[in-house]
């Protein structure tokens, strides 16, 4: 009797073994079809090199905005918004690097440097101007995190006026947000 019990068992946990591999295995093929985003080159939490860095202030970069790759967008996806944010700077109350939006919904990425997709609209960095502004973290700190962030909208790419601070985008992007998705960049002096 033991034997035919023993037998059950090993039944029962032969099949919940298959259904715990399923279930992973289907976990990760909703991974791997999620909206991602990455800096080709640099792991998530990785350290940019320095031709990123700000090029004023003694800060020895060359201001060159980072590669940015994004894949398995939402439908209904009509463009993408994209903020940099240093959450540890200022003493914590964080610095916004670049706000760019309007991307339209046919863009996969951005090179290094690149100007802007045509169309996309700049809105305001750290300096109260547009563009990409690099960092420049005080010398002998702990590397600053940066926060790269897309937002895949369901607005179409005109629907924002220039010049938006990365708080006035979020407000604007309220209700319209289909997915988002962010990696992290590092970088210290």
């Amino acid at each position: 009797m033991s034997r035919i019990h023993d037998a059950g068992v090993a039944r029962r946990l032969l099949a919940a073994g298959v259904c715990v591999s399923l279930a992973l295995a289907a976990v990760s093929v909703r991974a791997a079809d999620a909206f991602a985003l990455s800096s080709p080159g640099v792991a998530d939490g990785g350290t940019l090199d320095a031709s990123h860095g700000a090029s004023a202030n003694n800060c020895g970069g060359g201001n060159v905005s980072p590669a940015l790759q994004w894949r398995n967008a939402p439908a209904g996806t009509k463009s993408y918004a994209i903020t940099i944010f240093d959450p540890d700077g200022a003493k914590g109350l964080g610095i916004v690097h670049w706000v760019l939006y309007g991307i339209a919904s046919s863009a996969t990425g951005l090179d290094a440097g690149a100007t802007p997709p045509a169309g996309s609209v700049a809105g305001t960095n750290r300096t109260g101007g547009p563009g990409y502004y690099g960092p420049c973290p005080p010398v002998g700190e702990v590397p600053h995190h940066y926060l790269a962030q897309i937002y895949a909208l369901d607005l179409p790419p005109d629907a924002l006026p220039a010049g938006l601070t990365r708080d006035a985008l979020q407000a604007a992007m309220k209700n319209h947000v289909l997915a988002a998705t962010s990696t992290v960049l590092r970088y210290g002096r």
